[in-house]
């Protein structure tokens, strides 16, 4: 898994804990000690800030690159570039004088 997504994967669990630990903290009333419960409390909160720095400091992902484009013009070539090459081929198709195999 990449970076990213597993920071993703502790984000949704530490937020999970959170909404967890806010019902215990509801549900408990006064069976347990309210230093105890808010000491929980602060420690997920500050887990989540943590998890959060995290993230902000890690690079985002980089997207797939295709490959670069490169525009053809439609105009002719200019004759001239061919006009002292000799006994050159034209196009793979043999030499002017001579038939295609």
């Amino acid at each position: 898994m990449a970076l990213h997504e597993e920071l993703t994967a502790v984000q949704r669990c530490v937020d999970d804990l959170v909404r967890t630990v806010a019902r215990l903290e509801q549900q408990s009333g006064d069976r347990l000690t309210a230093v105890d419960v808010r000491r929980v409390r602060t420690d997920t909160d500050r887990l989540r800030e943590s998890v959060d720095l995290l993230r902000c400091s890690a690079t985002p992902p980089v997207p797939p690159r295709g490959p670069d484009l490169v525009t053809i013009s439609d105009t002719p070539y200019d004759t001239a570039l061919w006009a002292n090459a000799g006994d050159l081929d034209d196009e793979g198709l043999g030499a002017r004088d001579r038939h295609a195999p």
